[in-house]
């Protein structure tokens, strides 16, 4: 179903914001949908449904975001220019390109050792399936969230050079944990024992 909207650009940190939550939310689905298709009992069909997932996730971020080959096209030759610079800086494979069955393969060879291990825990009843659903979702959340990201930045850099004042980058959940348990250490070390 073609979509007679044009998305361009996020044109500003809470703009691109929006657009980051929103593409969290697809991944979810998608990983969601990953994760069910473990189920079926034939061989190759989690894969064959990871790679169609794949093939409608990764464009359908790259529209969001405005960074489809077409969206980028349509640019003044300014900003194409600023988007490219960006995504050879920063981007990941994905991001600007028309996705194949190739690239969705090279995605998801990053994530090779959770399909193959996937694949071999379907062969242990109930639990492996379990545990193969598991891996499904968090390999597909790996992938949609790494393309997230790349985009990100993209749009961040072009955003930079345009002179809109981004906010500081927010540290990762494993930062914030080391800071807190640093922080805890510190806390502990200073405490008199009785």
């Amino acid at each position: 179903m073609p979509r007679t909207e044009v998305i361009r650009l996020p044109r500003s940190p809470a703009e691109l914001d929006e657009v980051v939550r929103r593409c969290r939310k697809m991944v979810t689905r998608r990983a969601l949908a990953s994760a069910g298709a473990v189920l079926v009992p034939l061989p190759g069909v989690d894969l064959a449904a990871d790679i169609a997932l794949l093939t409608q996730l990764i464009p359908a971020v790259n529209r969001e975001f405005g960074l489809t080959p077409d969206q980028i096209d349509a640019l003044s030759p300014r900003m194409k220019v600023l988007v490219y610079k960006a995504v050879v800086a920063f981007g990941g494979a994905l991001v600007g390109r028309l996705i194949t069955r190739d690239l969705i393969l090279q995605a998801l060879a990053v994530v090779g050792m959770r399909v193959t291990t996937k694949t071999a825990a379907r062969f242990v009843p109930v639990a492996g399936q379990a545990v193969s659903a598991g891996l499904s979702y968090g390999a597909m959340r790996l992938v949609g969230e790494s393309h997230i990201r790349d985009c990100r930045r993209v749009v961040e850099e072009v955003l930079a050079e345009q002179g809109v004042e981004m906010p500081p980058a927010r540290p990762s959940a494993a930062q914030r944990l080391r800071s807190a348990a640093a922080t805890a250490a510190g806390r502990l070390r200073r405490t008199p024992r009785a």
